[in-house]
């Protein structure tokens, strides 16, 4: 059985666990800094291969060396933002973690590809790219392809359609400067700009860009997990079986849309080698504006952790 590592076990790490393990393609492996927890949830996953008939086996452990062998490897760990914490505090402990989550990758599964899900993530992908020493081709963050599933969600929601005959486009930054593309967003082929007005257009358009933040406020305490850790499990499907899936990910731009030197949210193909291809949309003014916009704010985190001295490079 192929096998698939996990760098954290909290709910994303967890949830993406469970996804890829249900699947019955590959092993799984979880490591988390937390004695016991990463075992016990480990256990009570496997427990569920008898119910719902997959032989995916999970395996937990808080000694990091059983990511080893993994094919590929998935980093969610990571600190969330706690009060009295300011940006460049949260932005430093998760470099941190992120270089060690490289270095430990190099070490115990050097062929692996890795799918970064950290936040702020594409930050935390070069980092982790950087501590890993790959070519960039093999480290991919895991940024669209979440923000695109909300944006479906929503468009769906707004059209009272089924949520399966909508394929949305999200580029950019994963985050608050992130750009929707309702050009390259449809339903059952149509374009969203053929079936609602432009006020709504944007007004989900901004509701995708605070997805993430509307799903905290509503739960109090914690942040999302089923759609991220899906989100993730979907991306390491593609890369196991070499399906070449066009997805929107965080990749390493090397000139792409006027961009270099950065990781951000575009189209690329997705298979057992990592990011294949880089598709360049042909955006009009207004887009490529948004989305350098978008790359800026990359741009200025990744000074940021050069200047804290956390990355590898």
């Amino acid at each position: 059985m192929r096998k698939v590592g996990i760098i954290g076990g909290g709910n994303v790490g967890a949830t993406c666990a469970y996804q890829v393990a249900s699947r019955g393609t590959a092993d799984v492996a979880v490591y988390d800094i937390v004695e016991g927890v990463p075992a016990g949830k480990a256990l009570d996953m496997s427990q569920v291969g008898p119910i719902f008939g997959f032989d995916g086996r999970v395996t937990g452990s808080h000694d990091v060396s059983i990511i080893e062998g993994s094919e590929v490897v998935v980093v969610t760990a990571g600190f969330p933002r706690k009060p009295g914490m300011d940006r460049m505090d949260l932005l430093r402990k998760n470099a941190d973690i992120a270089k060690a989550s490289g270095e430990a990758i190099k070490k115990y599964a050097p062929d692996a590809i890795v799918v970064c899900v950290t936040n702020p993530l594409d930050v935390m992908t070069w980092t982790t790219q950087q501590a890993t020493g790959f070519d960039a081709s093999r480290v991919v963050g895991m940024a669209g392809v979440l923000d695109s599933a909300r944006f479906s969600t929503f468009i769906a929601m707004e059209l009272g359609c089924s949520p399966i005959d909508v394929k949305a486009m999200v580029l950019g930054g994963h985050g608050d400067s992130m750009v929707p593309l309702p050009r390259f967003s449809t339903v059952g082929g149509v374009p969203i700009t053929e079936l609602m007005p432009a006020d709504r257009i944007e007004a989900l358009s901004d509701r995708t860009r605070n997805g993430g933040a509307e799903i905290v406020k509503l739960l109090g305490t914690g942040s999302a997990y089923y759609a991220p850790g899906a989100a993730a499990a979907l991306m390491v499907d593609a890369i196991l079986n070499d399906s070449d899936r066009l997805l929107p990910c965080s990749a390493y731009l090397d000139g792409v849309y006027g961009l270099s030197g950065m990781y951000c949210g575009v189209p690329v193909h997705l298979g057992a080698k990592g990011v294949s291809k880089i598709v360049e949309l042909d955006l009009d003014e207004a887009e490529l504006e948004m989305l350098k916009a978008s790359a800026a704010s990359v741009a200025s985190g990744i000074a940021d952790v050069q200047s804290l001295g956390a990355s590898a490079s």
